[in-house]
């Protein structure tokens, strides 16, 4: 199976999310919930996942789908939900066939409510089940830095088709990451790129347009030949890598340049168009499990991109395992073939400790 009509409708789903979360940026003020685990949420975030699940839902009604988000507090917020109503009704892709192609408008309030509650599938390791992270970065995306629109389709607990809308990004595939990349930004001129893969068919990156889908071009990771002159991209946020350890095994591998800090999945598409080499994620909890839905988009272009995704001990991530990838600890991604060489330096480090 090619899985070309599901990139398809991804891709187009993606592209009218992230311009709808660009159009919040700019626009919203940049309201904040607090979720349970602290982390910031923003409208953006439903309104985005409400759009996607129902692309989902009119091409492919019976695939399951993981959500990060949930409706409860919604339907106690009538203002919270007019704001994002207002987008939803608003957002569509400015060519017609396109809009059609991934469901049109969404009839009413509560059937966008439903839409967003329909993320609620428990994964695992049979059938088809997407997952969707409507806004990775949140913090990323609040301060004008880097963040992602990601949805990913896992079939039988294998990832089979990966999309990323980056829209902070540069569109060149050539320009070198700045290690003030997670910081300075904004769209604009020059900048919005879609990040997509299927199994067995490479991966490519294309500017984020408006309507139908721009052209593509494939992506490859860089070779590297000597380890010391890698570039390392980590997580802004201390609290989701452990810092001290990167900056340990960079030394152990001779890196010296400043590592390259942002948010999202963002680092998994930089590093696939080798405008990076290197993206670690180590653990910083002995009890955190990462959620499918910051992994799996991004696992898949890497791979796809001639790159191998492991986690700290080497093995291949699951994503049958359901909601997260408990049992796995660390994320470490690399050229196939410094990857050996990268764990490593990894496993030394975390086994000292």
């Amino acid at each position: 199976m090619s899985y070309e009509k599901e990139l398809h409708i991804a891709q187009l789903a993606v592209q009218r999310a992230t311009l709808l979360t660009q159009r919040v940026f700019h626009e919203k003020a940049k309201g904040t919930l607090s979720k349970d685990d602290k982390s910031p949420v923003t409208i953006g975030d439903f309104a985005a996942q409400a759009l996607i699940i129902h692309a989902i839902r009119k091409n492919f009604p019976k695939d399951e789908i993981v959500g990060e988000e949930e409706a409860s507090t919604l339907r106690e917020n009538q203002a919270l939900t007019s704001q994002i109503w207002e987008l939803v009704r608003e957002a569509k892709l400015e060519d017609q066939g396109a809009e059609e192609e991934v469901g049109g408008p969404i009839g009413n309030v509560e059937q966008m409510l439903q839409a967003i509650d329909e993320g609620n599938s428990a994964g695992g390791a049979t059938g088809r089940v997407w997952a969707l992270d409507p806004i990775d970065g949140t913090k990323g995306f609040l301060r004008g830095g880097q963040y992602a629109v990601c949805l990913a389709l896992i079939e039988d607990g294998n990832v089979k088709v990966g999309v990323l809308g980056c829209p902070n990004l540069p569109v060149d595939d050539s320009a070198p990451l700045s290690a003030d990349v997670g910081e300075k930004g904004a769209d604009g001129a020059g900048r919005g790129v879609l990040f997509s893969a299927a199994t067995g068919l490479g991966a490519t990156s294309r500017s984020l347009g408006r309507g139908v889908l721009q052209k593509s071009q494939p992506i490859r990771m860089k070779e590297v030949s000597d380890i010391t002159h890698a570039t390392f991209c980590e997580s802004v946020e201390p609290g989701h890598s452990s810092h001290g350890d990167q900056a340990e095994i960079a030394k152990k591998l001779g890196i010296t340049s400043q590592s390259v800090r942002m948010d999202s999945q963002a680092k998994y598409g930089s590093i696939a168009r080798g405008a990076g080499d290197l993206y670690l994620r180590l653990p910083v909890s002995a009890t955190y499990q990462e959620k499918i839905w910051d992994h799996a988009a991004g696992d898949l272009i890497v791979r796809e991109a001639g790159g191998t995704v492991t986690d700290a001990e080497g093995v291949r991530l699951d994503f049958g395992r359901g909601r997260t990838l408990k049992g796995h600890k660390g994320i470490v991604a690399a050229p196939k073939a410094v990857h050996d060489q990268v764990l490593n330096a990894v496993k030394s480090v975390l086994g000292s400790k």
